[in-house]
């Protein structure tokens, strides 16, 4: 079957090969760790975690790489050379400023004043939240790469890029990437140069155009030996350009000078994506760097734009915790929120939205209890023969039609297969993709009610015991004791069953 997906590239949708048969690379943009991660974030990530299952369905193998951004990321980031000031330099500033004021919460960093720590904090509030909902690159701890790490490769290509004329050392001492030397610049979003002159196309910073040669030329390194990170360079102790960072740990960990795919938010397609390519093939001399460029589309919250000032500014966290909408939601519930529309369509995230999402998370894990009890807890291997898999395997070719995929899976969950092991095993190939029924991977070793999850089990069999004894009022009242912890009680022929409340 062939798969097909939209590639920003070619602005067109494309049967998907790879490179090298049966083996996908492919990269994803990563969070810049100076604060929590917000659902629109997400969205983003778990789009690229959808494609990864996706492609594995369909029995490719997939080499995931994601990187932690924790130098280099400027605040005026809509410009190709960045401006105002690092990210985790303005991060330090707020924890500073929250430390004196006494608003520092339980768990900050000692010293506000190290940025490895705040860096290490939000990395690693990062993969909580990233294990939490399930991406498979969250539990692949060689396949996510921290920047800070790679400095070394960086001035590598830096240098390979002087060295091919790609590059040059401006009279400020700052290294800029010369776009004039790379005749395919614009060509991703469209943003040619005459078009960036005349301010069509984007912003080009006013900082520093004394010492370009072209208005457009962005940085590769920057000589300042009073930035909150810096390193020793042939250019000057200071710290890299935030471009660069990808191009390098992409080429570097999937040891490819042109690899599969590419992900990210459109807000990257310029300039770091842009930026990207032109440092990559210029770098490789090769005529790609990724062949497909995929791209999700921002994410509203009830309508609106997500802001701090308006107050719908959410984290995963907030949401989780009930700080979004008021009600606690299963990470099941968030995770099938955040991938049920198109990828290219703006997203609008609602109260509803997330009700519905709850119940078709529920429609699901009951018919997996179902066909549990009903089989034995034994399933068969499954194959696109079967016509629910054959239906869902092909709106997921088109594509990624996530709601299409579901439009084939919901009538069939709420049938009574006259095979339950057959249909489990269906179940199961649905769900590696899906991933909220349960809401698990190979990977993870816990759950998110992990830590309560002995007690309820203890309860269900006390509870068992009562009513084996006749004890009504003592099973009543472990019932309402396992109900006030959130979960929904259930009896099945192995006995009770407490399953975690979905929102």
């Amino acid at each position: 079957m062939d798969i097909r997906f939209y590639n920003t590239l070619t602005n067109s949708v494309q049967t998907f090969q790879p490179v090298d048969a049966g083996c996908v690379r492919m990269y994803s943009c990563g969070p810049t760790v100076y604060d929590f991660a917000h659902i629109g974030n997400f969205r983003s990530f778990l789009f690229a975690d959808v494609i990864r299952r996706t492609l594995e369905f369909f029995g490719y193998r997939v080499h995931h790489v994601m990187n932690i951004t924790d130098v280099g990321h400027m605040t005026d980031d809509a410009s190709a050379d960045g401006g105002g000031e690092d990210k985790m330099e303005a991060a330090a500033k707020r924890m500073k400023a929250d430390k004196k004021s006494g608003k520092v919460t339980a768990g900050a960093v000692e010293n506000p004043d190290d940025p490895y720590q705040i860096a290490e904090y939000y990395t690693k509030a990062f993969l909580e939240d990233a294990q939490t909902l399930g991406l498979r690159v969250a539990f692949e701890p060689d396949n996510i790469l921290k920047a800070t790490q790679n400095i070394d490769t960086m001035q590598e290509m830096i240098a390979t890029l002087i060295q091919r004329g790609h590059a040059y050392v401006g009279p400020d001492g700052v290294v800029y990437y010369s776009v004039e030397s790379f005749p395919d610049y614009g060509k991703l979003s469209g943003n040619t140069l005459d078009r960036l002159l005349t301010g069509a196309g984007g912003r080009i910073s006013q900082e520093n155009q004394s010492a370009k040669r072209h208005p457009a030329d962005f940085m590769l390194w920057k000589a300042d030996r009073h930035h909150i990170m810096k390193w020793d360079s042939p250019w000057g102790t200071g710290y890299p350009g935030w471009h660069i960072e990808c191009s390098c740990m992409a080429r570097k960990r999937l040891e490819k000078d042109v690899i599969d795919i590419h992900t990210g938010g459109e807000d990257l397609i310029f300039p770091h994506h842009e930026c990207e390519i032109a440092q990559s093939r210029g770098a490789t001399g090769a005529d790609a760097f990724a062949r497909f460029w995929m791209h999700a589309r921002f994410l509203m919250v009830e309508g609106e734009k997500m802001s701090k000032s308006k107050g719908n500014f959410w984290t995963v966290r907030d949401v989780l915790e009930g700080r979004a909408t008021g009600v606690k939601v299963h990470p099941a519930v968030l995770r099938l929120e955040l991938i049920k529309s198109h990828y290219r369509a703006n997203m609008n995230f609602t109260r509803k939205g997330l009700q519905d999402s709850a119940g078709v998370v529920k429609r699901l894990t009951d018919f997996r209890s179902k066909l549990e009890a009903a089989s034995g807890g034994k399933s068969e291997p499954a194959d696109l023969s079967h016509p629910v898999l054959k239906e869902f395997a092909e709106a997921l070719a088109d594509d990624l039609n996530i709601a299409g995929a579901l439009g084939a899976v919901l009538p069939w969950a709420a049938s009574v297969p006259t095979d339950p092991a057959m249909a489990l095993g269906v179940l199961n190939r649905i769900n590696d993709v899906l991933a909220v029924a349960p809401l698990a991977t190979a990977e993870s070793s816990a759950a998110d009610d992990s830590d309560d999850s002995d007690g309820i089990l203890q309860l269900c069999q006390q509870l068992d015991k009562a009513r084996a004894g006749r004890d009504y009022a003592t099973a009543d009242r472990i019932r309402s004791e396992i109900t006030a912890a959130g979960y929904d009680v259930k009896t099945s022929p192995q006995g009770t069953v407490a399953q975690k409340r979905l929102a």
